[in-house]
């Protein structure tokens, strides 16, 4: 069966890394992420990754609570550094390379990001991680995914989330949510739907990044997105 995308922008969030412990890293969904990971590097596709810090510290949260917003937006960069390097061990412990970089410059924590390193890096077959966001604050790593997916020249970002897909409500909040199998961008903004926040939605409408919401903690599912299968949500 042929893979459908051949480069992929693959944005995790920092909360499915805390697995059940509510807090921190889980090694063992750490772990699984890996596996899933090298398991499509491995049918020719080319990885780059971004990760939240939500699991560590989440700026906004940080603001409500009496943080200089900048600051706080600053410690959740760091936040997601943390986790690029979790998941950077766990890939190379299995045996497939990767490098962190990151989007100010914290050599030799992780290499200085720059969108011809990151190419030159999935072209041969290793997992470019991009921390640290857009590098600014005021910007989600949402924002961050879409701007990397498109310097990278990414085919498609695949969201990976704990539920799989896009739907007319909070499924874990009203059982009569249902699931869309596509939906457009402008619906997504019409609808208000929380799918990404409204500056990344924009950046994906505007440099036609199709996205594809699905739920990355079943394991096998990263694989069969990249061969097309219809699970998750289409965002076009």
């Amino acid at each position: 069966m042929s893979i459908k995308y051949k480069r992929v922008l693959l944005k995790l969030s920092g909360e499915s890394l805390m697995g059940k412990q509510g807090y921190g890293i889980d090694t063992d969904r750490l772990n699984e992420y890996a596996r899933q990971i090298m398991e499509i590097v491995n049918e020719g596709v080319e990885v780059a990754i971004v990760i939240g810090g939500g699991n560590i510290f989440r700026g906004l949260s940080g603001a409500a609570k009496g943080f200089d917003r900048v600051k706080g937006d600053q410690m959740g960069m760091l936040a997601t550094v943390i986790n690029s390097l979790a998941l950077s061990s766990a890939l190379e412990a299995i045996g497939q390379p990767a490098r962190v970089l990151t989007a100010v410059n914290m050599f030799p924590i992780g290499e200085h990001y720059s969108n011809r390193r990151a190419i030159e890096t999935v072209e041969k077959g290793e997992v470019a991680i991009i921390a640290g966001g857009t590098g600014n604050p005021f910007f989600t790593t949402d924002t961050g995914s879409a701007l990397r997916g498109i310097e990278v020249g990414a085919d498609v970002m695949l969201k990976g989330t704990r539920v799989d897909g896009v739907y007319t409500a909070d499924p874990e909040k009203d059982p009569t949510a249902t699931k869309f199998t596509e939906i457009t961008y402008d619906e997504v903004y019409n609808r208000g739907l929380k799918v990404m926040d409204l500056t990344a939605t924009a950046l994906c409408k505007e440099n036609h990044l199709p996205i594809v919401v699905f739920d990355m903690d079943t394991p096998g599912n990263l694989s069969k997105v990249i061969h097309g299968e219809p699970i998750g949500t289409l965002v076009y």
